[in-house]
């Protein structure tokens, strides 16, 4: 089903859309090679795998992946596209990475059938606010000598949303994240000519977007995860307007306390310095354990 070509573009920081993208083996081999910082042509074969992790029983906690990727050698990929922030996004990693691993040796292998596990996290969001960089591999090492322990396990972290337009790398990377972070039609098609894997990403775009039933798939799963993220701030904002009654509710528990306690004792005067001097009514706040 296709639609008349009325300017609209997808945006691949919508889960939809990212996932569709990385049907394309082309794009996959592209995007992975500037990962793993090889020529494309060493991407020799991709195959998407099932997104659903295994469960050995009806109480283990369900994995579901974006995209599920293994390479000729056996290497594994989970590629997560993520607008904004979640909390214990670590966690969740882990837990992914960890399922990858252990699925692959059943009861009686050796565990040296284990392959190598990446999980690649697209974040339109800042996760470490104490630095600048946009992108970063995480490994088992070494505390003290940074020497690699296994490479079994790896994370590679992209946050968009520090992407400086001026950086620029070899690898390509940052052109991906460009890419991933574009907004116009205008701005894919100036990136088009950035080499031909991001120019395939490119024209697969246009293509999405101009389906009729893709772009309905689309705009449902955008305004599923606005609805989503609407919901979020609203209880967040309930959440934050409840703690500052209760705060206030306390706070006022606390002086009357006060104030009964130094009645009691016939500590009027201080009553009245307490009222009117903040910093010596915590004082006395402290003194009776209040």
């Amino acid at each position: 089903m296709k639609k008349k070509d009325d300017g609209f573009i997808m945006l691949p920081t919508v889960d939809f859309c990212f996932k569709e993208l990385m049907q394309n083996a082309k794009v996959r081999q592209g995007f992975i090679a500037a990962l793993l910082a090889v020529e494309p042509e060493l991407v020799e074969e991709t195959e998407l795998m099932p997104t659903f992790l295994s469960q050995e029983s009806a109480d283990d906690k369900l994995g579901i992946l974006d995209v599920r990727v293994k390479l000729s050698d056996g290497t594994q990929m989970d590629f997560e596209m993520q607008v904004a922030s979640f909390d214990y996004w670590e966690n969740r990693i882990i837990f992914y990475l960890s399922k990858m691993c252990t699925e692959q040796v059943k009861k009686g292998e050796l565990y040296e059938k284990m392959k190598k596990c990446i999980h690649v996290s697209i974040l339109n969001f800042i996760h470490f606010p104490e630095d600048d960089r946009c992108y970063r591999t995480i490994s088992f090492c070494d505390m003290e000598t940074g020497e690699l322990y296994s490479d079994l396990m790896e994370i590679k972290i992209l946050e968009l949303k520090k992407l400086q337009k001026d950086i620029s790398d070899k690898r390509g990377v940052y052109d991906w994240m460009r890419f991933f972070s574009g907004k116009s039609r205008k701005e894919f098609e100036d990136m088009a000519h950035t080499d031909e894997y991001i120019g395939e990403a490119c024209e697969e775009l246009k293509k999405l977007s101009a389906d009729e039933r893709k772009r309905l798939e689309y705009e449902a799963r955008e305004k599923a995860l606005r609805d989503y993220n609407s919901q979020v701030k609203s209880y967040y904002d309930r959440g934050r307007e409840d703690g500052r009654e209760e705060g206030r509710e306390e706070s006022r528990e606390r002086i009357n306390s006060l104030n009964l306690k130094l009645a009691e004792l016939g500590r009027t005067d201080d009553i009245t310095r307490a009222a009117a001097d903040g910093v010596y009514q915590e004082k006395l706040l402290r003194e009776f354990g209040l």
